[in-house]
């Protein structure tokens, strides 16, 4: 009787474990981390074996960033892995294609902004920093050396007003900073020199106060230079 009932118990745990199974090829092709956005470029470079130095992993603002000032990005043999929309969820999925296999010696991680706003569903301040926490795992596991770039200010966001996203925005920032110094990583403080006094983006650095136009990104770009050549000494 016992054996019968162990063999009935595992045949519905089997038929329920089947049922649930996800259908994997269909989740392919839907694509939700954008793994194909990259993929060509990213399959020159390792073809080609000339590396950056640098690789920047984020979501529209580093995607406009190279957008706005290319020069910045090519002079300085930095590559832009920027996807618009994006969360730090999609960013962990693609972090092995995007950023590890073209074995930069650094990365720079502006990420988090998204989460807030809520572009892939409710996120905590813990999903936010957990997903940021393994970035850098990821990117110390294999020798790339970490910049983690404040949150840029943000007082409302268009497509998702009235989420008052400031205090969230102060709260994850001060994690970045306090993580990446116990860490031995980099921190990069790009909100401070973009605030204003509502602690959001003001019109001079932004036209719809999230994306950086680009008297923004002439703001980031020095700051950003100066903090990567003084962690890779270059």
């Amino acid at each position: 009787m016992k054996k019968i009932l162990a063999t009935s118990i595992f045949i519905l745990l089997s038929n329920l474990l089947c049922a649930q199974k996800p259908d994997y090829s269909e989740l392919m092709k839907q694509d939700w981390a954008n793994l194909k956005k990259y993929n060509a470029e990213n399959k020159k470079i390792i073809e080609s074996q000339i590396y950056p130095d640098v690789v920047f992993i984020g979501n529209s603002i580093t995607e406009g960033w190279v957008a706005s000032q290319p020069e910045f990005f090519k002079n300085n043999n930095y590559e832009g892995r920027g996807i618009g929309g994006q969360t730090t969820p999609q960013m962990l999925i693609r972090f092995i294609p995007d950023v590890v296999n073209l074995q930069p010696k650094a990365v720079v991680i502006l990420a988090g902004t998204n989460d807030i706003a809520g572009n892939t569903g409710f996120s905590s301040v813990e999903m936010i920093t957990n997903n940021i926490q393994a970035m850098a795992q990821l990117a110390r596991a294999n020798n790339i050396k970490v910049i983690l770039v404040s949150i840029l200010p943000v007082y409302d966001y268009p497509w998702r007003p009235g989420l008052k996203p400031v205090k969230k925005i102060a709260q994850i920032n001060k994690w970045i900073k306090d993580y990446a110094r116990k860490n031995a990583h980099t921190y990069l403080d790009l909100f401070t020199p973009l605030k204003d006094k509502n602690q959001g983006l003001p019109k001079k650095y932004s036209d719809d106060g999230v994306h950086p136009n680009l008297a923004g990104y002439r703001i980031m770009a020095p700051l950003t230079k100066e903090t990567i050549e003084r962690i890779l000494q270059l």
